[in-house]
């Protein structure tokens, strides 16, 4: 299997050392690159002989920040997969990185493991959002009408799946529904899994919108 290709953004040589390191002992990920703003970021794409699948960029950098950098790379390397790391959750952020085209937002605590799994999925397609980037994103997509899935009024999940996607619905990750459950994080997954494919959502931020929009209708 051909390896995630990743390059890291960020202005602080720690934290850029930090994630380049977590990554690279990853048998499924290969980190082609860094940078210290946006402006070397681009350089450092433009001497790659292919450009990476996936950017970790943070979001505020000197020079050129992590929106700014997104913008430019829709233009220049529109294949490249940009994730948002920040270190305080910010709704205008979330926004702002997504408008900009980013597929995905993260704080920087964001456990290792969920780390490496949004790198995956962000490379496969996907859009991943942290729970608080989650649940900013529902309360300020009122309307949302190209991406809201339409509720059935008896929706076909289980008590439990329902339960779970209620979680979701407030942000929540795999980890904290199943400690607010008592039940393991493996469980909490395959029931987000098992309603994502019963009402045929593509990811946890669908499931959100379709919570909410059940909330809506007094379902």
């Amino acid at each position: 299997m051909t390896a995630v290709t990743v390059v890291v953004v960020d202005d602080q040589a720690l934290m850029r050392q930090g994630l380049r390191k977590l990554l690279e002992i990853e048998p499924g990920i290969d980190v082609v690159g860094e940078a210290a703003d946006g402006v070397e970021a681009l350089d450092v794409l433009a001497e790659l002989p292919e450009p990476p699948d996936v950017a970790l960029v943070d979001a505020r950098m000197p020079r050129m920040d992590g929106v700014e950098l997104i913008r430019h790379l829709q233009g220049t390397h529109p294949g490249v997969r940009a994730i948002v790391l920040t270190t305080f959750d910010e709704d205008g952020t979330v926004l702002d990185g997504l408008r900009a085209g980013a597929r995905g937002h993260l704080l920087k605590d964001v456990p290792p493991e969920e780390l490496v799994q949004a790198v995956h999925r962000v490379a496969a397609g996907q859009t991943v959002l942290g729970g608080p980037a989650t649940a900013h994103l529902v309360a300020a997509l009122p309307g949302a009408a190209t991406t809201e899935p339409n509720p059935e009024p008896d929706d076909p999940l289980s008590d439990r799946e329902r339960e779970v996607a209620l979680r979701v619905g407030e942000g929540a990750t795999n980890r904290e529904i199943a400690r607010a459950l008592f039940i393991t994080e493996g469980t909490a997954k395959n029931h987000v899994t098992s309603a994502l494919r019963k009402l045929d959502l593509r990811d946890r931020t669908q499931l959100a919108l379709w919570v909410r929009q059940r909330r809506r209708a007094g379902g």
